[in-house]
């Protein structure tokens, strides 16, 4: 069930970033951005010296982001085998308990049976 939830929730992420995407295309066609940028540059050659930075920018931030992401899938990894190896041992307690219970339990009803005979 909670594979599923991730599942759903992976997709449900993929799925938002796919209508931003194409949002931002239809917008970007309907309204000319292209062009309007194009006009920006022509009008205003300094603005042109910006561009660079800020693709630059926008890699770096890019791969940046790819980065982050990364180290917090491995700390997620690193956390789930931990989390996996602690929950086996909780079991492995609680199956000795139960055990240890019946044990004592049985010893219990022994010398209950006992003191009666006596």
């Amino acid at each position: 069930m909670k594979n599923k939830r991730k599942t759903t929730a992976a997709l449900k992420d993929l799925l938002a970033i796919l209508i931003v995407t194409i949002s931002v295309l239809i917008i970007s066609y309907f309204f000319s951005v292209f062009a309007y940028l194009m006009r920006l540059f022509q009008e205003n050659p300094k603005a042109l010296t910006w561009i660079d930075e800020i693709i630059v920018g926008l890699i770096t931030l890019s791969v940046s982001f790819a980065v982050f992401s990364w180290r917090r899938w491995l700390e997620l990894k690193k956390e789930t085998i931990l989390r996996l190896k602690l929950q086996e041992e909780l079991i492995r307690i609680a199956e000795t308990k139960a055990q240890t219970e019946r044990i004592i339990s049985k010893q219990l009803h022994y010398e209950v049976e006992e003191r009666k005979r006596a």
